[in-house]
């Protein structure tokens, strides 16, 4: 009897593959941390009911500011039904409740390794059932012949691609999101520039030259979900991971105690900031865009970047600004020298003949995204650097490995001397030296912008709307760089600042005593050929 007891406690051959599964990805810890939380101590399985509110959003006041005024959005009617939705689709059973091989089996199916493609199916999987619930149409069908993933079809119009990358958004800011507790107004960014860029990408808009707005589009513009994958994947790759890493915030933290829970989500917030009016070129929709194309410590910098309520932590990242510190290359330089970490640098300009109304309302913004800063060269340099037309279209332009002209940055120096064939001074990205694909001059008044043809840098492709393949002069607006190096960098740039203003603080001092004498200073010289410029002096030969 007692060796037969003891055979049924054994775990089963599919607890062991699934828990072998977990500790794979690091998660077996919490999870079982979050299920002792979660379950009922009789019956060791956890109602459904409790995981439905453990994967739910707060509560919060939407602030929907629409890219154009003929759209309309339900997306605050989708945010209740994420946590309900999300727990039927990886841990509803017959009886409603959930063991701890189930609990095992619908985390693995969410977060265990798995390809791109498929976490992006289980992400429409996710939306299209939220929107079901929500009483809400959306154009997504299933063929379900596999069980855990299946296959998509459908089409998006402009309104489900915006409800669709802001549930995307909230989910991977959820951990963000429950610091501020209910009935906090939620200012959602603008996606503008994604919802473009999808929509030109997909071919279902002729030709560039009128992206500037969705007004243009139609509001009855649909891409199809087959062509959407191939953009998503290719642009945005960090999407697909949104559901997965929602799931496994949401699980650590009820792994936790209450006590430590509160405690962590009260910290660096400040709720006046969730009404800030974002004017930097920098929006919380374009620092967002970026993080999803990189990964590690610099997506999780520029995704914090992107969240409304931590405004005061994306200031501080905030190095130089042409509208508030200067333009030109030296305040430029003056301030980014001496600092050692990834920094995204980005310009607006509209074209140099635009004189008409609508150059103010045109104009783009493209970015450099560096991981190791700027230094004085006359040559190119860099080891790596993405470039991207982040506005009215958002592209990745990637290193193509074949040349490494990455950066160059020329300061005039101090002492000037001459210079048979001076180098120019300036900004430049990609290219080669006097043809730059991108070339800023020294007093950031002109840029020039040439076709993907004269760089092997940077991968092909347009940087700027309707741009041909002569060069295109435009007129700089704004420039902004902004550090995300972490607090280590930026410790570091604040101690080479000062010991920089200590070292001018000190040429600017003159010591009489290190001068001698009256008869052999430089002052008694220019006194002497003031006073007798005539007089006969000993030829030195």
């Amino acid at each position: 009897m007692g060796s037969a007891a003891s055979t049924d406690r054994r775990p089963s051959a599919e607890q062991q593959e699934q828990e072998s599964l977990a500790a794979s990805t690091g998660s077996l810890t919490f999870l079982k941390s979050a299920f002792a939380n979660l379950s009922d101590h009789q019956s060791q399985s956890i109602p459904l009911s409790s995981l439905y509110q453990s994967l739910s959003i707060p509560s919060v006041t939407l602030n929907l500011t629409l890219p154009s005024p003929h759209l309309t959005s339900n997306f605050s009617l989708l945010l209740p039904h994420l946590g309900a939705a999300a727990a039927d689709f990886l841990f509803a059973t017959v009886n409603d409740t959930t063991d701890w091989t189930a609990f095992l089996r619908g985390f693995n199916r969410c977060c265990a390794r798995m390809s791109a493609s498929s976490s992006l199916i289980t992400l429409y999987r996710i939306f299209s059932d939220v929107c079901r619930r929500a009483g809400i149409g959306c154009g997504l069908e299933f063929d379900l012949e596999d069980a855990d993933v299946g296959k998509v079809r459908g089409t998006f119009g402009l309104n489900d691609m915006l409800m669709f990358l802001w549930l995307c958004w909230v989910m991977e800011q959820s951990s963000r999101l429950s610091m501020w507790g209910k009935g906090v107004e939620l200012v959602l960014p603008d996606l503008n520039h994604l919802v473009l860029s999808a929509f030109l990408a997909c071919s279902e808009i002729g030709g560039d030259e009128s992206v500037w707005g969705l007004d243009g589009l139609g509001e009855r513009k649909i891409v199809a979900v087959q062509k959407l994958n191939g953009w998503i994947l290719a642009t945005l790759p960090g999407l697909a991971s949104c559901f997965s890493q929602f799931l496994r915030e949401k699980i650590k933290s009820v792994a936790v105690s209450p006590k430590s829970s509160l405690k962590s989500d009260q910290s660096g917030c400040s709720a006046s900031s969730m009404n800030y009016n974002d004017s930097f070129l920098l929006t919380f929709g374009r620092a967002w865009a970026i993080s999803l194309t990189e990964k590690g410590t610099l997506g999780e910098e520029l995704s914090a970047a992107s969240f409304p309520g931590l405004l005061d932590h994306k200031l501080n990242n905030l190095l130089y600004r042409s509208s508030t510190h200067g333009k030109g290359l030296s305040r430029f330089w003056s301030i980014v020298e001496g600092y050692h970490g990834p920094l995204l640098f980005l310009f607006s300009g509209n074209l140099a003949d635009s004189s008409d109304d609508k150059s103010s309302t045109r104009r783009w913004v493209v970015g450099v995204l560096t991981e190791h800063g700027f230094q004085n060269s006359d040559m190119f340099y860099g080891t790596s650097a993405h470039l991207y037309a982040i506005s009215p279209v958002f592209r990745v332009l990637s290193p193509t490995g074949k040349e490494k002209n990455f950066l160059y940055s020329h300061v005039h120096p101090t002492g000037r001397v001459y210079e048979a064939n001076p180098k120019p001074v300036g900004l430049a990205f990609g290219g080669t030296r006097g043809n730059e694909r991108i070339f800023i001059d020294e007093d950031f008044s002109r840029v020039v912008i040439r076709h993907h043809a004269v760089d092997k840098t940077y991968q092909h492709g347009s940087l700027i709307p309707n741009q041909g393949y002569l060069p295109v002069e435009g007129s700089l607006v704004e420039a902004e760089v902004w550090g995300f190096g972490g607090s280590s960098a930026k410790e570091q740039h604040d101690t080479f600042k000062k010991r920089e203003k200590l070292f001018t603080e000190q040429r600017r001092k003159v010591d009489l005593k290190t001068f001698g004498s009256w008869e052999d200073s430089p002052e008694k010289m220019m006194m002497d050929m003031v006073t007798d410029p005539n007089r006969v002096r000993r030829e030195d030969r």
